[in-house]
């Protein structure tokens, strides 16, 4: 099952701040909803584990996100993939962009993800409303950690 949402979130920080946030992996930690774990590799990516629960399924995925297409202060590509046991898989990537505007940040993001085991049989309806809301939950936590 495949989904795309996009978005924008104005944030009143300048954009270098907003770009060292969205690199510092303490900050997107405590942003995630369920991040339960988020270190650096080497590889220059991060090594994460968050526990989620959509619907009737709960799960704690493990996986590894990876940064490319670096574009200091103006972006970035993101792309990740967990497994969460039974409960199924995900995988996907966003394309985040950061612009002045209004004297702060407006940060711009595209997602597009797949998923697939018990998570894809709930119904893209379900599946939809969950992602909108953690990213609506993330991009509130972020906010908030960029301006202090």
């Amino acid at each position: 099952m495949a989904m795309t949402m996009t978005g924008q979130v104005q944030l009143a920080a300048p954009r270098q701040a907003v770009w060292d946030k969205l690199n510092d992996p303490e900050v997107l930690k405590a942003c995630i909803p369920g991040c339960e774990e988020l270190e650096k590799t080497d590889e220059g990516g991060f090594r994460a584990t968050a526990k989620m629960k959509v619907g009737p399924v709960s799960a704690r995925f493990k996986g590894k996100v990876t940064l490319s297409d670096l574009d200091p202060p103006n972006g970035y590509k993101i792309s990740g993939e967990g497994e969460g046991g039974v409960a199924g898989f995900a995988k996907g990537g966003a394309t985040v962009g950061l612009a002045d505007k209004d004297g702060g940040t407006l940060l711009s993001y595209n997602v597009e993800a797949q998923i697939g085991g018990k998570l894809a049989q709930l119904g893209q309806r379900l599946i939809n409303g969950a992602a909108k809301k953690l990213a609506d939950e993330f991009f509130a936590n972020f906010a908030k950690a960029v301006q202090g």
